[in-house]
């Protein structure tokens, strides 16, 4: 078989496979009171500890989902962040368990934490005042959407 194929012919069928892997790859994206939010996954140490550091813009329909594999106290700082974010924590059932809205950019060596007020199994960072918008409150549930 391998013989049959020509060297223009093996690079059709490389194209082809990427086309297919990019048709397959998809938007991540959850909803929070009927509104829909195309997600970055943070579900690595690396991709956490990053975080929304150094954007200067998030599109005002994104986010950034934080998944871990248990609950947890969690804290978030905003070390080297440019964009004021709103934190909402979720539990295990994905029901708002706290939030810290209106989180400011820090800049110094220092910057406040932003603890959960109950354990947190993710954590979604919006532009501040997203949450107050969609008046969110405690208990609300959050949608996963992983197409």
């Amino acid at each position: 078989m391998r013989g049959l194929l020509t060297r223009s012919g093996r690079g059709l069928c490389l194209a082809a496979l990427l086309n297919c892997a990019a048709c397959v790859a998809s938007e991540s994206w959850v909803e929070l009171r009927d509104q829909r939010f195309t997600v970055e996954i943070a579900d690595t140490r690396e991709k956490q500890a990053l975080g929304l550091m150094f954007r200067d813009h998030l599109p005002a329909d994104h986010g950034m989902l934080f998944i871990f594999a248990s609950e947890a106290p969690r804290s978030f700082w905003m070390k080297n962040t440019r964009i004021p974010l709103d934190i909402i924590y979720f539990d295990a059932q994905l029901h708002v368990v706290g939030m810290a809205l209106d989180a400011r950019p820090c800049h110094s060596r220092r910057c406040p934490g932003y603890p959960s007020e109950r354990p947190a199994k993710f954590v979604l960072e919006l532009n501040a005042g997203r949450a107050e918008a969609l008046g969110l409150e405690l208990g609300d549930t959050l949608v996963l959407g992983f197409d």
